[in-house]
C-alpha cells in the first residue's frame, strides 16, 4: 500500500473519534443556550452578568488557544486533547452543580480555558496525519459534527431541562467523560511527529514567527469572518423580532435552518468543491457570497424570505471553514498545534469584538449591524488575496 493511501486508511477512524469529540464539545455549548436565562434568573442576575458569563468564555479561548496549541506541538496531540476533553467535563459538571452567580462564572471561564485545548488540537491531529488533498476533507468532517451539535444541541437542551434545569450539564458531562475515554484508550498519536521539545525557542517568538507568513494572512481573514458572522449572530433574533415581530419559534427555525446548512455544506459540498475548485478560491467566493447574504437580509421581507436568504449564507459560510482551515494548515510546517491555537485565538477575538461592535452599531439603526458584518468579509476576501503573494511556509 502506498503512502497516502496508507495515511487516509490510518486516519479514517480517529477522524470519527475527533468527530465525536467536537460533537460533544459543540453540544455541552449549544444545550447550555436554551437553560442560561433562566439559570441567570433562578440565581438573581441579569443582562449585565449574561454579557460577562458570555465574554469570559469567548475571551479565555482567546487567550490560552495558542498556548495548547504550542503545547502540542511540544509533548504530543494525544495529551493535550484528554486533558481538554476531561477538564470541559468537569467544568460542565460544575455548571450543573453551580448555587450561585460567582460559581457559574468560574465554571464557564474554566470551560474557555479547557474547551479550548480540542479544536486547535484536533485540526492539528487532520494536518499532521491527512496528505494536502484530503484535509478538507477532514476539515469538514469535524465542522459537520459541529454544526450538527449547533442544530440539536439547543433542542436537546429545551426537553432535557423541562423538568430538572441543570439535566442538560450533567447528560453533556457524561458524553465529555465517553469522549474523553475514546480519546484514551483508542486514539493513537498523529503519523507525523511533532516538534521536539529540545528547540527551546519562547513561545511569543514562534507567534511572531507565524504572524509574518502567509499564515498571519490567513488568521487575519479568520478573525474577520468570526467577526462578521457573530456579529450577526448576535444581533439577529433581536432584529427579526423588531422587524417582523417573529415568534419564539419562528427565530428558532432560523438558527436551526442555519445549523443544517452548515451541516449539508461542511459534510457534502466541501470536499467535491475543493477538489474542483481549490482551496484559494473557494475561501474568496465563499466570503463574497456570504457578504452577499448579509446584505441580502435587510431586503427579505418576511419570515419565508429571511429563511431563504439564511440558508444562502449559511452554506457560504460552511465552504469556507473547512477550505481555510486546511489552507492555512499548509503554512504550518511541524508547527500545526501552534497555528491551529491561534486559529482558534483569533475565532475567539473576533466572537468578542464583533457582537460588541453589533450591538453599538444596532442602537444606532438597526440595519448597520449587517452592513458592518459584510463589509468585514469584503475586507477578508482583500487580506486573502494580497497575503497569499507569498508562499512561504513556516520555517525550522
Amino acid at each position: 500500500m502506498n503512502k497516502p493511501a496508507a495515511l487516509r486508511q490510518a486516519v479514517r477512524k480517529p477522524v470519527l473519534i475527533l468527530s465525536f469529540t467536537m460533537l460533544v464539545v459543540s453540544l455541552g455549548y449549544s444545550m447550555a443556550l436554551p437553560v442560561m436565562p433562566f439559570y441567570i434568573e433562578r440565581l438573581g442576575a441579569g443582562g449585565r452578568e449574561m454579557g460577562w458569563l458570555t465574554a469570559s468564555y469567548a475571551m479565555m479561548q482567546f487567550i490560552c488557544a495558542p498556548l495548547w496549541g504550542v503545547l502540542s506541538d511540544r509533548i504530543g496531540r494525544r495529551p493535550v486533547l484528554t486533558a481538554g476533553v476531561l477538564g470541559y467535563a468537569v467544568t460542565l459538571l460544575m455548571f450543573g452543580l453551580a448555587s450561585s452567580y460567582w460559581m457559574l462564572f468560574a465554571a464557564r471561564s474554566l470551560s474557555g480555558i479547557l474547551s479550548s485545548a480540542t479544536m486547535p488540537t484536533a485540526m492539528a491531529f487532520i494536518g499532521d496525519s491527512e496528505v494536502e488533498a484530503e484535509r478538507s476533507r477532514g476539515m469538514g468532517q469535524l465542522g459537520a459534527a459541529m454544526g450538527l451539535g449547533v442544530v440539536i444541541g439547543p433542542l436537546f437542551g429545551g426537553l432535557l431541562s423541562a423538568e430538572i434545569l441543570a439535566l442538560p450539564f450533567f447528560v453533556g458531562a457524561g458524553m465529555a467523560f465517553l469522549a474523553f475515554l475514546l480519546v484514551v484508550f483508542v486514539l493513537p498519536e498523529p503519523l507525523q511527529p511533532v516538534r521536539s521539545s529540545r528547540d527551546g525557542g519562547l513561545i511569543n517568538r514562534e507567534i511572531r514567527r507565524i504572524l509574518f507568513t502567509p499564515a498571519g494572512a490567513l488568521l487575519l481573514l479568520v478573525f474577520l469572518l468570526s467577526f462578521g458572522m457573530t456579529g450577526y449572530q448576535g444581533i439577529a433574533g433581536l432584529y427579526v423580532v423588531h422587524k417582523f415581530n417573529f415568534s419564539t419559534q419562528q427565530v428558532g427555525s432560523m438558527w436551526m435552518v442555519m445549523g443544517a446548512m452548515l451541516v449539508v455544506a461542511q459534510g457534502m459540498l466541501v470536499s467535491p468543491l475543493t477538489r474542483r475548485f481549490g482551496e484559494p478560491a473557494l475561501i474568496a467566493a465563499g466570503c463574497a457570497a456570504a457578504a452577499l447574504g448579509l446584505l441580502g437580509l435587510s431586503l427579505a421581507g418576511g419570515y419565508g424570505s429571511t429563511l431563504a436568504v439564511l440558508a444562502f449564507f449559511s452554506l457560504a459560510l460552511g465552504v469556507i471553514g473547512p477550505a481555510l482551515n486546511a489552507y492555512l494548515s499548509r503554512f504550518a510546517g511541524d508547527r500545526q498545534g501552534t497555528v491551529m491555537g491561534l486559529n482558534s485565538a483569533a475565532g475567539s477575538l473576533g466572537k468578542v469584538a464583533g457582537p460588541l461592535a453589533a450591538g453599538y452599531l444596532y442602537e444606532v439603526n438597526i440595519e448597520y449591524p449587517f452592513g458592518s458584518s459584510a463589509a468585514a468579509l469584503l475586507l477578508g476576501v482583500v487580506v486573502f488575496a494580497a497575503g497569499l503573494r507569498s508562499r512561504k511556509g513556516i520555517t525550522n
